[in-house]
């Protein structure tokens, strides 16, 4: 199967695959940050003189490499986002090993939207984000984006360059007639 992407094709059929992305740079210096966390915990394991207590240390040492941990995984896994749609689903893969992830049939899609302007501060910040008012999103960046909704009621909204493709590629397959069936008895 070939890769395409973008809008639809010459013929009016949206492309065999659409793919976009959209990365956020910023993410690194929260990363760095993280990364930082996690050597002071270890510098203060290793220099320390431990006059102050074994426990006050330990809870120094332990509490540094745990933010630093989380700052660091929690940042990285929201750097980049990419987003797939074929024929029969979109996947959205966030960072560098693909989780969180999200798999949604367009059987359970009634209808996908162009966001032209999503920004963290509307769901609360970058990452996995849920609202009971909103529905549910993946926030990258600030920007264009893609809003899917749900046969359910909800609604699932991702940052991606390109989201007007995606829109154009995801309506195209959901409008597209079923294949004729051929009787059971012929």
């Amino acid at each position: 199967m070939r890769k395409e992407s973008g809008h639809v094709r010459a013929d009016g059929r949206p492309p065999a695959v659409w793919t976009g992305r959209a990365t956020n740079r910023f993410q690194w210096i929260a990363a760095v940050a993280g990364a930082a966390f996690m050597a002071l915990g270890i510098t203060l394991a290793v220099v320390s003189a431990w006059t102050t207590g074994v426990a006050a240390l330990v809870m120094a040492v332990f509490g540094c490499v745990a933010a630093g941990l989380l700052i660091l995984f929690g940042t990285l896994a929201f750097v980049h986002v990419e987003v797939r749609v074929d024929d029969r689903a979109m996947e959205v893969r966030c960072g560098h090993i693909g989780v969180p992830r999200r798999t949604i049939l367009l059987t359970e899609v009634v209808d996908a939207d162009y966001a032209p302007r999503v920004t963290p501060r509307h769901w609360g910040g970058w990452g996995y984000r849920w609202r009971p008012d909103r529905g549910t999103a993946v926030v990258v960046r600030r920007g264009e984006g893609l809003v899917l909704r749900l046969a359910d009621g909800r609604s699932f909204t991702v940052t991606v360059d390109g989201a007007e493709g995606a829109v154009d590629s995801i309506r195209g397959r959901l409008r597209r007639p079923a294949p004729p069936q051929t009787p059971a008895g012929a």
